[in-house]
């Protein structure tokens, strides 16, 4: 019996929750797993840590066969966050923080535009599909990676608030941040996501768009949860 499917044959129940960077996918994500006892798979983290190995490695970001190949080299050496744990380990060290930089971002970005990376990427992201169910966050969980999920979000805020949050994230790290600067990188981010020719950020036909430009964590998370409970 696969992994992903239960006792009676069905396939563990799916809510992807996909958006822009900056628009809370991953704490809510987290959150929602974590209420319902679910599995979470943060496919940013796969693609950060993918970016972050070949800079580290001297692999060119544009080098599709050597990033393919160094994908799978890391499927062994990575452990990526659960629910419990928001921690990225890689060959046993943790390097959570150093996925957070922007420099990191951007170099995902860069790789998640090209289509072997995302297709070498794609079974280890389908993998993740275990009962009792998954919570899967990122730009194409609905509508690629899993296209039959029970339930999909697509979260967003406006720019300027999406920049915002990362400038307080930022400063509450001690860490100096040009708040301009950063609705620049934000809004280049997201056209460079929306027009690349393969996985597109864009919801899925039957996604919920959720703002939550004026909503707090808490609210976002218990408006998933309303929509998963009429769902599941």
């Amino acid at each position: 019996m696969s992994e992903s499917t239960s006792r009676d044959g069905a396939a563990a129940p799916v809510i992807t929750i996909d958006g822009p960077s900056g628009s809370g996918k991953g704490t809510i994500s987290q959150a929602v797993a974590q209420q319902l006892g679910w599995h979470y798979l943060d496919s940013g983290a796969l693609y950060r840590l993918l970016a972050f190995a070949a800079l580290h490695k001297g692999v060119a970001l544009d080098d599709a066969t050597a990033l393919v190949a160094l994908s799978a080299r890391l499927a062994c050496d990575c452990c990526l966050p659960t629910a419990a744990d928001p921690a990225v380990r890689l060959e046993g060290r943790d390097v959570s923080s150093e996925l957070r930089t922007e420099a990191a971002g951007e170099a995902a970005s860069r790789i998640a535009a090209l289509p072997a990376v995302r297709a070498a990427l794609l079974d280890w992201q389908r993998n993740c599909r275990k009962p009792p169910g998954l919570v899967a966050d990122g730009r194409d969980m609905g509508s690629v990676i899993f296209p039959d999920a029970g339930l999909k979000i697509f979260l967003t805020a406006s720019p300027q608030v999406r920049a915002e949050r990362r400038y307080n994230q930022l400063k509450n790290m001690g860490k100096e941040a040009d708040l301009a600067a950063l609705v620049s990188e934000v809004e280049a981010r997201d056209r460079r996501d929306a027009t690349r020719a393969t996985a597109p950020l864009k919801p899925a036909p039957d996604a919920l768009i959720l703002d939550n430009s004026k909503q707090d964590v808490t609210a976002t998370v218990a408006a998933v949860l309303e929509a998963a409970r009429k769902k599941f």
